[in-house]
């Protein structure tokens, strides 16, 4: 009678898995509940292999299969052909209506996207303070650039207030001058933990930017609507800090190989208008223009001599102003103030600066950062400043 009972043979259940079991053969046995009831569930290696993820105790999914009755136990149970997470469903429909409408207004368009600056002297992240995509992006600022000014706008990354946070941290960099690039990134995650990024208000603003915005949301298989906004992906935040500024290293040796063959292609050019001077000299035509020729050949090596001078001032030059912007950024860097007598005070997590005497009670851990290290204190006592 169940098996016959068409509604039994292509059923959808809601329900939270427990008592999950992946056996050596490849099939699944586990129970989807509720909180009035139950039924025991077995999904065979043939279905199972294609899920799109891995199922766990305490999930809750949506099941589509068929009502049997096991025979050795006389229990119906429920064969799933197919199951995916509850929830994920409504996601990705709610994820391609948005993405759809946007791109229909131009969103995505490439011609508006804007070139990401070269070398930029200001760059500001949009980012949690307590993830890795903030800790992997500075390690790669800083090794390749190290002189990189950065400012960060902290954020929430997930959760229902996490959008309007993205917004608010995109409009504070705005806002600030000097900023040439922002990076807007987070770790990896589920749909659910990154879906702040695929909220229109968090698309609308990184749209609405007067700076040119680097998404690098999740691993290089996640795709956010922030993504197609954005002026340039990137598939993690370290490719990020990758793409945002070049290797310090390597753009010396660039300029030194670019010197180099300036110098090599004039002294070709040089050799060939001496070769074709000397030609004219020895011409039986020319024989009585030797004078001439001479002059010519005096003032070709006074404009070689002026130009060897004139390119070595250039580059001289270039290395006093390049020297000077380093010192400047050097000079702006929070670690030269402490080289100059003056530390922070933190609290003992060292996740927030002491500013006021209330800030502290007595007996409290403390860490005091100097230029070389940091000292662990406890607070004997106050002192308030007099008026």
């Amino acid at each position: 009678m169940i098996e016959s009972n068409d509604l039994l043979q292509k059923i959808y259940i809601r329900g939270e898995i427990s008592n999950f079991k992946h056996h050596i053969s490849g099939h699944m046995y586990f129970t989807l509940k509720d909180e009035k009831s139950q039924i025991r569930c077995i999904m065979f290696k043939s279905s199972n292999i294609l899920l799109g993820f891995t199922p766990e105790n305490g999930i809750k999914v949506i099941a589509f299969g068929r009502i049997s009755v096991f025979d050795k136990t006389g229990e119906y149970q429920l064969y799933v052909e197919d199951m995916e997470p509850d929830g994920i469903g409504e996601l990705h429909v709610a994820f391609e209506k948005l993405k759809n409408k946007l791109e229909k207004e131009g969103l995505f368009d490439a011609e508006r996207k804007r070139p990401i600056p070269f070398m930029p002297h200001k760059i500001g992240l949009v980012t949690s303070l307590t993830g890795a995509a903030v800790r992997d992006m500075l390690t790669v600022i800083r090794r390749r650039f190290p002189s990189a000014n950065i400012v960060i706008a902290p954020t929430l990354v997930q959760g229902k207030d996490a959008a309007n946070s993205i917004c608010s941290a995109i409009s504070d960099l705005n806002n600030i001058e000097g900023v040439e690039v922002i990076i807007v990134a987070r770790g990896g995650g589920s749909i659910e933990e990154l879906w702040a990024f695929n909220e229109e208000k968090v698309a609308r603003s990184i749209y609405g930017s007067k700076i040119p915005i680097i998404s690098a949301v999740g691993h290089e298989t996640d795709f956010t609507i922030a993504d197609f906004v954005a002026d340039k992906r990137a598939p993690t935040p370290s490719a990020a800090g990758e793409m945002v500024v070049p290797e310090r290293n390597i753009l010396r040796d660039e300029m030194r190989q670019v010197k180099n063959r300036i110098i090599n292609a004039t002294i070709h050019s040089i050799n060939l208008k001496r070769q074709k001077l000397e030609y004219l000299r020895k011409s039986s035509t020319f024989t009585k223009a030797q004078n001439i020729i001479l002059n010519y050949r005096m003032e070709m090596d006074r404009q070689l001599r002026n130009f060897f001078r004139n390119m070595e001032i250039l580059l001289e030059d270039k290395k006093v102003k390049f020297k000077t912007n380093i010192d400047k950024l050097q000079a702006l860097n929070p670690l030269s103030v402490l080289q100059r007598g003056y530390s922070i005070c933190q609290n003992a997590d060292g996740f927030k600066v002491i500013k006021k005497i209330d800030d502290v009670n007595l007996d409290d851990m403390v860490l005091i950062t100097l230029s070389d290290g940091r000292l662990i204190c406890k607070i004997k006592g106050k002192e308030r400043k007099s008026d």
